[in-house]
């Protein structure tokens, strides 16, 4: 389980001094997609038979898990503060996982017909629910691989503007720190 800040449980939401925020399980999965809006009618009935959001990332655009939890952290203190972008929490943290207050380019980093590697988010955490998402996906016990190889890097110094100069600035292996400022400069690009 992941909780967004130091923070106190309490029942299904977890309560800061700054705000209220979820409490996220995070899965690595991989499935297949035939069509997305069937398959996400699916994960939506899923969802609300547990009263929780379930939110579908694209782990081959992301730098990882901490990706993900940087854009969760994100959008649930934007949609806490009622000054959300997006029309709901999925799409919140979609353009946050992108770094973009663009719909269409944050959908791309959500499902895609065809095999998807992902990382799917439950939020708030629901017992349960990953034995009815079995159906759908199969979990992938040790996660997707957190090494960002050369080809990946390429890819994600595209997506978010990265530049070789901004690289060598911080180095290679700092490289992942880079990305998750994109979705941390959102809030200032508001």
């Amino acid at each position: 389980m992941v909780e967004m800040m130091e923070t106190v449980k309490t029942g299904e939401m977890v309560e800061t001094a700054e705000t209220v925020e979820a409490a996220c399980d995070i899965y690595p999965a991989v499935f297949a997609v035939d069509e997305n809006i069937r398959f996400l009618r699916r994960i939506r009935r899923i969802a609300d038979e547990h009263r929780t959001h379930i939110i579908l990332f694209d782990a081959d655009r992301l730098a990882g898990r901490a990706h993900v939890e940087a854009a969760l952290r994100h959008a649930w203190r934007s949609w806490a503060g009622g000054n959300p972008i997006a029309n709901s929490i999925e799409m919140e943290a979609l353009l946050y996982a992108a770094g973009t207050r663009q719909c269409q380019v944050a959908a791309s980093f959500g499902i895609h017909p065809g095999l998807n590697r992902s990382y799917i988010a439950v939020c708030p955490s629901a017992p349960g629910i990953r034995d009815h998402l079995a159906g759908l996906v199969t979990f992938v016990d040790g996660g997707h691989e957190e090494t960002i190889d050369p080809e990946k890097r390429a890819r994600l110094a595209d997506l978010f503007g990265i530049t070789p100069e901004e690289v060598a600035v911080v180095g290679e292996d700092r490289f992942r720190d880079l990305v998750i400022e994109r979705v941390a400069l959102l809030d200032v690009y508001r």
